[in-house]
């Protein structure tokens, strides 16, 4: 049995974090990844994953445990 990677793409809905998203998601084959997407903006509740996660800003993607800090949109604690 094949288990897809998770890939977890964290952002606050700024035009940064939704630039990043399109770009970046378009690249990663679903196929191979399951792909979330967290709009911490309107998911307030998942601030705390993402800070467990490792998450300094957004937008960032997560994959393996590894966070990807993508360009700079907000800083995790403004989004608390």
């Amino acid at each position: 049995m094949n288990t897809k990677t998770i890939a977890t793409f964290y952002h606050a809905g700024c035009p940064v974090c939704i630039s990043a998203e399109q770009t970046l998601l378009s690249m990663i084959d679903p196929n191979n990844y399951q792909i979330n997407v967290v709009h911490l903006g309107e998911q307030s509740a998942e601030v705390a994953t993402a800070k467990a996660a490792g998450i300094q800003s957004v937008p960032a993607l997560v994959i393996d445990g590894q966070v990807l800090h993508i360009n700079f949109g907000a800083a995790i604690t403004d989004l608390a």
